[in-house]
């Protein structure tokens, strides 16, 4: 029977994702929702490493499985790193992508592009069924851009720019995306030490 390896997330678009940079192991990746795990958790943590910790060690409880869990961001320097360990919180959760982006760009009006520096940070952590955590953080950098643009991606991809593109997140590919990405860093770090393992 093949390995299991249970993520801890609902998001379909981050289970594409992840299924993507994953891909060509030897495992059975189910979304918490697949493995028929409820999950609420509270991510008081207060760096990316210790809530995806507390996410990952919560599903663990429930499923002999490895269990991969993150918590990815937005850090942007000139608003203090906001939002910070409270992207997908910002502005409550029900808040649209839409309205939270355009809250940034307002709150960044007239403020010149060398000041706009950002970063999307993720840090993916792993439970092992033997109780062996693993966490590890990747990033991105860019910055944040005057204007909102592209359809593809989600969240804060619309304005965050990678200045060697010359394009938002959300204008490319999601090949190019996995490639470059935060959360494509990070669990390709993972995939180094799952290979170890299965």
């Amino acid at each position: 029977m093949k390995t299991q390896l249970v993520f801890a997330t609902g998001n379909a678009n981050k289970m594409k994702e992840i299924r993507e940079i994953l891909g060509g192991l030897d495992v059975d990746i189910l979304s918490i929702k697949e493995a028929d795990i409820e999950l609420n958790v509270k991510e008081d943590g207060v760096t990316f490493e210790e809530n995806a910790l507390i996410k990952a060690k919560a599903a663990a409880k429930k499923t002999d499985a490895i269990v991969l869990a993150d918590d990815s961001g937005l850090e942007i320097d000139y608003l203090n790193k906001e939002p910070g360990v409270y992207s997908a919180r910002y502005m409550g959760e029900d808040t649209s992508y839409e309205i939270k982006n355009q809250t940034l760009l307002n709150r960044l009006k007239g403020v010149p592009k060398e000041q706009r520096t950002a970063r999307f940070v993720c840090a993916v952590a792993a439970v092992f069924p033997d109780g062996e955590t693993i966490v590890r953080r990747g990033t991105i950098e860019g910055y944040i851009g005057e204007s909102a643009a592209g359809k593809n991606g989600f969240g804060y991809d619309p304005i965050f720019y990678v200045e060697e593109y010359g394009c938002s997140t959300a204008e490319m590919t999601s090949q190019k995306k996995n490639e470059i990405s935060h959360r494509g860093n990070a669990l390709r770090a993972v995939r180094e030490e799952l290979v170890k393992r299965i």
